[in-house]
């Protein structure tokens, strides 16, 4: 069974950077492909990355550059690192387990949802 949870989030200044968790509980295979996603107030959800379990990146085009992902399959933690935060970065992020990383779409079939980590992004 597959068992996330984020942290990390909080509240940051523009021009900032954050490095958020997806920790995965013991039960959780540790090559399980994770996807990281957001979703801002009143606005649908996006995808942001999709990592492999052996730690293959894929980006959405538009947050290429200022996100990064990576993983530790030993301490079960996947990375969400995001530089030079902006207003529009403000949302709540979170991780979920995919069957395979796609370039897009794979939010439609992410499963094991964490509670989300909200990142706020003001001065």
């Amino acid at each position: 069974q597959v068992q996330l949870v984020e942290s990390g989030g909080g509240l940051v200044q523009p021009g900032g950077s954050l490095r958020l968790s997806c920790t995965a509980s013991e039960s959780t295979p540790s090559n399980h492909a994770i996807g990281w996603f957001r979703q801002a107030p009143g606005k649908e959800r996006e995808e942001i990355s999709c990592i492999t379990g052996s730690g293959i990146t894929y980006y959405t085009d538009s947050m290429r550059g200022r996100f990064s992902t990576s993983r530790d399959n030993v301490k079960k933690v996947i990375y969400l690192g995001i530089n030079n935060l902006k207003s529009e970065d403000t949302a709540v992020y979170y991780c979920a387990a995919v069957p395979r990383c796609l370039t897009s779409g794979y939010q439609f079939t992410a499963y094991g949802w964490g509670q989300g980590t909200q990142v706020t992004v003001s001065s």
